[in-house]
């Protein structure tokens, strides 16, 4: 038998949820079985799985010692990286995410953003391997491998479920600075339709619906314009797959390095002239609705990232050429 005691970190999610963590490598039908013959129970009570859970609450495991380990799943942590965090509270992180680094792992193998943050806070003794059985911190907003900037990730169930309800209903701002072909001389809203292909991870626009497209929205505006490029602004209505990057295509201004919806021609010259080999593109900014109880001390706050030093390189020195 294994008694647990649920933290604060972990309160606020499913009993279901959590079982599925502690215990990965379990089928769910163990559970509900468990749960039928009191084998499983919170605070000595019999339970269905839908119960939520608070901190505090007490978890009985009538199981063998042997059970249990075979059910769970070692969690690999990679070694520390310094990581550029913007701000960090009890709940959330929010870290600048350079080029070059997954958001959340792809495949089993891959060593993501995620990851090196569990590893931060390990290292701050904020999280021990223990509590990775029972609960894992996640990032919840994500950003394309070469795309840089402000990652939100929550640090307990709370933080998570915050962040993903203000992600979800977009009440989150969030902005990106880019560098585009040609000149935008003024502010614009743009809709279209997004439709994935997958076969090939593109996507395309379409002006009017079709089946299995989804509605999209971007708003632009020019930060400094040159004579064939625009240093630009954009805030995300939608958030769907390289919308930024397809949306921005389509309408005829391309960003600056992106090889899978950019101008070859441009990128071209961009990879010889700057060594430029990614889709200059930076979530800059982002501004938070407003929120009470627990989170009210984040409300309408705006967090911003600066570029990175390549983007700053280089819109030096488009500055200094082509103004």
């Amino acid at each position: 038998m294994r008694q647990i005691t649920i933290s604060e970190k972990e309160a606020g999610q499913r009993l279901d949820r959590w079982l599925e963590k502690y215990m990965a490598k379990a089928p769910k039908s163990f559970f509900y079985k468990m749960m039928r013959k009191k084998n499983i129970v919170v605070n000595r009570k019999k339970v269905q799985g839908n119960e939520k859970l608070n901190r505090g609450d007490q978890i009985a495991l009538f199981l063998s010692e042997e059970t249990i380990l075979n059910f769970q799943e070692e969690k690999k942590v990679p070694k520390k990286i310094k990581l550029d965090i913007l701000y960090e509270d009890d709940h959330i992180l929010l870290v600048n995410k350079p080029v070059n680094m997954l958001s959340q792992k792809a495949q089993a193998k891959d060593i993501s953003l995620n990851e090196y943050m569990i590893a931060y806070l390990l290292d701050k003794k904020e999280l021990t391997k223990d509590d990775l059985v029972r609960f894992c911190p996640s990032v919840c907003n994500r950003l394309d491998r070469n795309t840089s900037g402000i990652v939100a990730a929550g640090k307990t169930v709370a933080g998570l479920q915050m962040l993903s309800s203000i992600f979800r209903d977009r009440t989150v701002k969030k902005y990106y600075h880019s560098i585009v072909k040609g000149k935008i001389t003024q502010e614009k809203k743009i809709e279209g339709y997004l439709k994935k292909e997958k076969a090939v991870n593109q996507v395309s626009i379409q002006k009017q619906p079709s089946q299995d497209a989804v509605w999209i929205c971007t708003k632009y505006r020019p930060l400094e314009i040159f004579s064939d490029c625009t240093y630009l602004e954009t805030e995300l209505i939608t958030g769907r797959s390289h919308q930024i990057r397809a949306h921005l295509a389509s309408e005829g201004h391309p960003l600056l390095g992106d090889t899978k919806y950019g101008d070859k021609t441009l990128n071209q010259i961009c990879k010889e002239r700057y060594h430029l080999n990614h889709q200059l593109l930076h979530c800059a900014r982002i501004e938070m609705p407003k929120l009470d109880q627990e989170f009210s001390d984040l409300s309408q706050k705006v967090f911003e990232a600066p570029l990175p030093r390549q983007f700053q390189d280089i819109l030096e020195e488009i500055r200094e050429t082509k103004k």
